[in-house]
């Protein structure tokens, strides 16, 4: 294949801007994942003096030394409890992500439960469900680390409580689709919560400090007029001895990640890792991935040179190079991965729309997972292009994506407007895995051409009733514009939960390797599958 010839000059100023600029989002971002485990922490006095183990370190505990971890959507919630966001703690009380325990790919999920008694925070829910999504398409083994106060009843919202249902439709989905679910539960888990616990295949407690039940004893007490401890309501010994909830009983937090490391490691599950071809690493310098893209989604970027920095010996075999040349498509690898790609030197015409919908179907031919580069203002439009069919090529691409048979993992290094989204395998459209970089600006259109769009209308309609206010119109585009330019940073996409993690690009090469890896050995994998998932008689 050919080799792709670097064209940035790291030395220029406008890569030095592009640098900086990148640098000053990635730390902005690491302030704010910064918080979120600052804030954890501070309850590490508290947790050491009952014999505990902060979340974070049971994390550590529990995955293999040395392994891989991708933690997933570590902005989620981000501004969403408080409008200041030098104060916002994102990770909505759960910290998730593919890691390695006993040599088997694993999706952990653990309740934050340093920050509120591990109380789920604004941008939770949709985290978690999001977690347990990919652990059931990508067919990965789930291990929990419960600990909950449960549900905040001073915010409670019925929509919460309603969709919530779904974190136990899942745990019980994965257990009969023959995905084993392992459970620790180190502190509480109460009223719904303990049905976290109780809707898993193996449960670990641990003495003197595990707590499940449906009421706690206050609520009992006002329910019934019952009076019971804790410990005799839920404790470890009762469940471990008398109902049968328990199945291992634990001494302290380190004791029960070792069983749970053991439990993994008895388990029948392929501990093989998807083999990959041998490979070379890029010829150019990762580095250089900070000052490739602009600030501004409207000066123009050649993905090429991101490919050159992210693919094995930056080689890449272009499909019809000459065709629709705006559309990038090519095939590559990444760490002896085969890959299609798909990127975009700007909006998406029909030859480009064309051309990358002939890519996908030849990718599904050959089972060769895509990768999306976002970078595109998208489709284009105008009289030309309509007469040609753009809308018909577009939504040719765009059926092409949504039926598509093989894994597509999208990465949003730009923009990402209008349907250049849905074609370019948005959110919208269940790519496997879809991260964004920090620079990545996501809308229906630019918050510019919103305003102008509105502006007009307004115009036209006040034209029609005979008295035109200049000044009303311009204070309606400047709060259009706002409303737009608010909501289209990854700040705000990924703390809604839009994509599955802001990464630093240099990073890229990486995350895209191992989750490869993870759908391969998915696709690989044959579980056992079952009409019901195991359960507790």
């Amino acid at each position: 294949m050919a080799v792709i010839d670097s064209t940035i000059s790291t030395g220029s100023e406008t890569f030095a801007a592009n640098r900086d600029g990148m640098l000053a989002l990635i730390g902005k971002i690491r302030e704010a994942e910064g918080r979120a485990v600052a804030a954890s922490g501070a309850s590490r006095q508290r947790f050491e003096s009952r014999g505990q183990l902060l979340p974070r370190d049971r994390i550590a505990l529990l995955l293999d030394p040395g392994s891989p971890w991708l933690e997933i959507a570590t902005l989620a919630g981000y501004g969403l409890d408080t409008p200041d966001e030098s104060k916002t703690v994102p990770g909505g009380g759960v910290i998730g992500g593919i890691g390695f325990v006993s040599g088997i790919r694993c999706m952990i999920a653990a309740s934050d439960s340093g920050i509120d008694a591990g109380a789920m925070q604004a941008g939770g829910l949709e985290k978690a469900l999001r977690i347990q999504e990919l652990a059931l398409e990508n067919r990965l083994p789930y291990v929990q680390l419960v600990e909950s106060a449960g549900a905040n009843l001073l915010k409670y919202r019925v929509e919460g409580f309603v969709r919530g249902g779904s974190l136990f439709r899942n745990l019980a989905l994965m257990s009969a689709a023959g995905l084993p679910v392992v459970t620790v539960t180190h502190g509480s888990s109460t009223a719904g919560g303990a049905y976290q616990t109780g809707l898993s295949d193996y449960i670990i407690m641990v003495r003197g400090r595990s707590r499940a039940f449906l009421a706690g004893p206050p609520l009992l007490k006002a329910a019934t007029g019952e009076v019971a401890t804790e410990e005799e309501l839920g404790g470890a010994e009762m469940h471990t001895t008398i109902s049968g909830l328990g199945d291992y009983m634990a001494e302290d937090d380190r004791d029960a990640l070792r069983i749970a490391r053991e439990v993994m490691g008895q388990i029948d599950w392929p501990h093989e890792r998807a083999a990959a071809r041998p490979f070379q690493p890029p010829r150019y310098d990762s580095e250089e991935l900070l000052g490739i893209m602009p600030m501004d989604h409207k000066r123009p970027v050649d993905m090429k040179q991101v490919i050159a920095r992210i693919v094995d010996g930056s080689e890449f075999l272009e499909f019809s190079a000459d065709y629709g040349s705006a559309t990038v498509c090519g095939h590559a690898r990444i760490e002896g991965h085969a890959v299609g790609i798909i990127t975009n030197n700007g909006p998406i015409d029909n030859a480009g729309a064309a051309k990358a919908t002939h890519f996908i179907h030849a990718c599904c031919q050959s089972g060769t997972p895509i990768v999306y580069l976002q970078n595109t203002t998208g489709y284009m439009v105008g009289r030309q292009y309509e007469e040609r069919g753009m809308i018909k090529q577009g939504s040719g691409m765009i059926q092409a994506v949504a039926s598509a048979n093989v894994p597509q993992i999208t990465v949003q290094c730009g923009a990402s407007f209008g349907a250049g989204n849905y074609g370019m395998c948005g959110r919208g459209f269940a790519p496997r895995f879809c991260f964004s970089w920090p620079n990545a600006k996501t809308a229906v259109m630019g918050g510019e051409q919103a305003a102008g769009t509105m502006a007009i209308v307004t115009e036209a309609a006040m034209k029609r009733k005979g008295e035109v206010d200049h000044a009303k119109i311009e204070q309606l585009k400047a709060g259009i514009q706002q409303r737009f330019d608010s909501q289209m940073s990854v700040f705000t996409t990924s703390a809604l939960g839009l994509d599955d993690g802001v990464i630093d690009p240099r990073h890229t090469r990486a995350v895209l390797a191992l989750t490869l890896a993870t759908c391969r050995e998915a696709d690989a994998r044959r579980p056992r599958p079952m009409q019901f998932s195991v359960s507790r008689p």
